[in-house]
């Protein structure tokens, strides 16, 4: 069976536009059809009502010279007789003993006008008088003015394109920014009200649908949300009495797998309660100033002596130390499980670096960041539920601190080159977060 392949193009080797200049291009091209279309008929009537004429005044000077030439006046006579240059087909018309006239081409495209007529003897009388002087200059004006004006119509058709075009991107450019605004966690903002505008349109239609959109999104997760916090809340009496229970067993082995994993499920319930206040948004920082450098490789070395800590330059800042040391833990946790040591901290300023030297993060978590139950192994046995980096990413947020991951390769190494190693940076921010809610972001800078 024969198989067809769709090919698909990258993002990035996309061709981008701009909506303005295609509206622009395509109002000038149907301008100029237009404008060519509507030259072409003006010549062309133009020059068709002058030959008119002009055959008019042929045919009345012919009949004037008819008659001069019945009544004998021939050493007056306008036109020739017998004329050996008369077209054919004149010709043809006179000898069937009709009156009639004839255009021709003459030299450099200019018509000849003739005009010819049958005689009592037998004899045919011509007029032959090409297109004047005047009537020439008449058209090449015309020309001239259908010309300028056509490209006047392009002009302006593109002006107006530009302006309407230019309005509608925009429209779109605000509709935009306010998705992805809501897209990054802002339930606030409404994509109708960031365009603004009082005309309406269909781009009114498309930001009303995605209005829509983001609070039926948000109202379901929402009920996920506080789904995960009642079945979590409703498991921890149970977990605890099931620990406390374990703990009055004999001692044995038996019972240090039940403590065990007692004590991982009463873990795990207590997680899934964090990511639930996390999600949703209602967690404030108490903030302290502190010491950061201080800070960390004292509780560093608490949690374990063989973490490698190093103060490149201390800085003072206003954080939560209770929430910075939950994602500080979390980090070394993450790349104790699933990194190989030597582990290493390093505190730059206001920023916090954890490295290990395992095999470094997957692609997808590198991609689309942490996410609950997705762990940074391949291999889930044994290697915790995914809700530690989730966890950091949440104190973070509340911290108004960005967490970025990467993976450590030599310089100018391939994808396809197996990592020396992860890195998780926590970039704390300059201003503490206020109480609002408001978290300034720090900029990108640094590695």
């Amino acid at each position: 069976m024969r198989r067809f392949l769709k090919r698909v193009v990258p993002e990035d080797a996309a061709i981008r536009t701009n909506l303005s200049w295609k509206l622009s291009a395509a109002i000038a091209l149907v301008g100029a059809l237009v404008a060519i279309a509507l030259s072409l008929v003006v010549h062309n009537a133009a020059r068709v009502s002058m030959l008119n004429s002009a055959r008019d005044v042929a045919d009345s000077r012919v009949q004037l010279a008819q008659r001069m030439y019945e009544s004998g006046r021939t050493r007056t006579l306008w036109g020739k007789i017998d004329d050996p240059a008369i077209p054919r087909d004149l010709l043809e018309k006179v000898m069937e003993g009709r009156r009639a006239t004839y255009v021709s081409e003459g030299a450099h495209g200019v018509p000849d006008i003739w005009a010819a007529v049958p005689l009592k003897d037998g004899r045919v009388l011509s007029l032959h008088t090409p297109f004047t002087d005047h009537s020439a200059e008449v058209m090449k004006d015309l020309d001239q003015a259908l010309i300028i004006g056509s490209i006047s119509v392009v002009l302006g058709g593109s002006a107006l394109g530009v302006l309407i075009g230019g309005q509608l991107s925009r429209r779109l450019r605000k509709a935009a920014a306010a998705a992805n605004r809501v897209a990054q966690g802002e339930t606030d903002v409404r994509v109708r009200d960031a365009i603004g505008g009082v005309v309406r349109d269909e781009t009114d239609d498309l930001a009303r649908a995605v209005d829509a959109m983001a609070d039926a999104l948000q109202e379901r997760l929402e009920a996920e949300r506080r789904v995960t916090a009642d079945i979590a809340h409703e498991l921890r009496t149970p977990v605890t009495g099931l620990l406390t229970a374990a703990e009055l067993l004999p001692p044995g082995r038996p019972t240090e797998l039940v403590l065990d994993r007692a004590k991982a499920m009463r873990t795990l319930v207590e997680d899934v309660l964090e990511v639930a206040r996390l999600d949703s948004t209602s967690e404030r920082a108490e903030l302290q100033d502190i010491m950061l450098g201080e800070f960390v490789t004292r509780r560093v070395t608490a949690k374990d002596s063989d973490v490698e800590v190093r103060v490149v330059h201390e800085s003072e800042v206003t954080t939560d130390p209770r929430r910075l040391e939950r994602v500080l833990f979390n980090l070394l946790a993450n790349a104790a499980r699933h990194g190989r040591p030597p582990i290493q901290v390093s505190v730059e300023g206001r920023v916090i670096r954890v490295r290990d030297h395992g095999p470094g993060f997957p692609e997808k978590l590198l991609a689309e960041g942490p996410s609950r139950f997705r762990t940074g192994s391949s291999d889930r046995s044994g290697h915790g539920h995914g809700l530690g980096l989730t966890i950091a990413a949440g104190q973070a947020r509340v911290l108004g601190a960005r967490l970025t991951f990467r993976n450590v390769r030599p310089t100018g190494a391939p994808e396809h080159i197996p990592a020396e190693g992860a890195v998780a940076v926590l970039w704390l921010p300059e201003h503490a977060p206020t109480n609002t809610g408001s978290f300034p972001m720090p900029p990108l800078s640094g590695k």
